[in-house]
């Protein structure tokens, strides 16, 4: 959660006192009272930790705090080569494991609106910007509870505070906090949280609109609008059809220029619609959004003669075009030549899968945006359309799972004449 204050414009001359200054801790008073966890009378009560980028205040045991900044650093790394913008200052930061810990002197530097927050169990974001409206000089402090990766979730807040001086619209803002707290180097797969996953999943979808133009939901409103806004953002940030855009649109935001989701997406708006119902549906630790991104490109055809359609499979992949379109009605051939492992050094199968039907061939039809249920197909057999569509094809595993996956296959679909339906005769009157 963020909380913005922008004085109004003076010289910037004026910010090395009135800003910089400002809530500055000093040494640590160490206190010997037992916290929530184990701590060495060394370690009791709140220490100040600095790295290159964070100056933070904490309770935790020093190994737990070390280790957390460490992932600050790493996590600032990150979304600072993603936005292509350097953090100007150390963000200054509380954070809290036991707020018994605490002596009243250290309560008392901290701003009662982080305080109160903490008491909440969540975190804020302070963050002054004085700006002449061509240069701005900021500063975020961060007070912050120790879990549920809410240090590095208000240290994304704090980060945009100091390279942009704004963090952008509420969707977008917290959205992307959520993305880089869960951000992990080299690393693209689903990260979220198990409770976050399922609620998503087991809630029904929330339209766009309702997550990007919505003017009623606000910053620290709830977690569940926060898990809404995570999922557009990390699905326009790491799906290939889209992630172009999304950086453009996500600068424009962050340097308060007039930029609206619907001018940059609204051609696309049929298809991110699409994505996202899928996204959430298959939703589950490890999905890779850039793997399952949907083929929007490849030409269907249906069958005109005797050649086979030919297509080539991954197993590394989400659904693929298989090149077919069929009509309700029609029965196929098919045939695949080729294996594929399921996972690094396990033993390669055919498209039948293995002996517990993993890594099996399997089907889906696409029409008008909707897709029918899946159906397993195998290395050589036949199917009769059970209605009109495109083709898309698959290996059958964990959508979690796909990514260590390996393996082509190719696969043959040729329309079987024999069993071709043909139109009734008319009836006589």
């Amino acid at each position: 959660m963020q909380a913005l204050r922008r004085p109004h414009a003076i010289t910037l001359s004026l910010v090395l006192l009135t800003l910089f200054g400002a809530l500055r801790p000093s040494p640590a008073h160490a206190q010997r009272r037992r916290s929530a966890r184990t701590a060495t009378p060394a370690e009791a009560g709140p220490q100040l930790y600095r790295s290159a980028n964070f100056h933070m205040m904490t309770d935790l045991p020093r190994d737990e705090a070390r280790e957390l900044l460490q992932r600050l650093e790493t996590m600032h790394r990150l979304v600072a080569a993603y936005w292509g913008r350097r953090n100007t200052r150390p963000i200054e930061m509380f954070v809290v494991d036991d707020l018994s810990n605490w002596p009243a002197e250290r309560l008392q530097q901290m701003d009662p609106q982080g305080l109160a927050s903490i008491r909440a169990q969540a975190g804020l974001t302070m963050t002054q910007v004085i700006s002449n409206g061509k240069q701005f000089a900021s500063k975020s402090v961060v007070y912050a509870v120790a879990d549920h990766g809410t240090p590095q979730h208000e240290a994304v807040h704090a980060y945009c505070g100091h390279a942009f001086g704004n963090a952008g619209p509420v969707w977008y803002a917290e959205g992307m906090a959520e993305v880089g707290k869960y951000w992990r180097e080299n690393d693209k797969s689903v990260g979220a949280s198990e409770y976050v996953i399922q609620y998503l999943r087991n809630s029904p979808i929330r339209p766009l609109n309702d997550i990007v133009n919505n003017p009623l939901e606000t910053t620290g409103d709830s977690w569940q609008n926060y898990a809404w806004r995570w999922a557009l953002c990390h699905l326009l940030g790491f799906n290939e059809n889209y992630t172009k855009r999304f950086k453009p649109l996500g600068l424009a935001l962050l340097a308060g220029r007039k930029a609206n989701f619907w001018q940059v997406y609204g051609t696309q708006a049929q298809e991110i619609e699409f994505e996202y119902r899928l996204f959430i549906q298959d939703l589950e630790p490890g999905y890779r959004c850039d793997l399952c991104s949907w083929d929007w490109k490849t030409r269907f055809r249906g069958v005109t003669s005797a050649s086979p359609t030919v297509s080539r499979i991954r197993a590394d992949r989400g659904w693929q075009a298989s090149r077919l379109q069929v009509r309700k009605g029609q029965t196929f051939r098919y045939s695949c030549d080729g294996e594929w492992e399921l996972a690094k050094g396990e033993e390669a199968v055919t498209a039948d899968g293995d002996d517990q039907g993993r890594g099996r061939l399997t089907g889906i039809y696409f029409e008008d945006y909707e897709l029918s249920e899946p159906f397993e197909l195998g290395a050589e057999g036949t199917f009769t359309a059970t209605q009109d569509g495109n083709l898309f094809l698959r290996c059958g595993d964990a959508w979690g799972e796909i990514a260590d996956n390996s393996g082509t296959i190719k696969v043959e679909l040729t329309l079987d004449e024999e069993a071709a339906v043909t139109p009734p005769e008319p009836q006589s009157p």
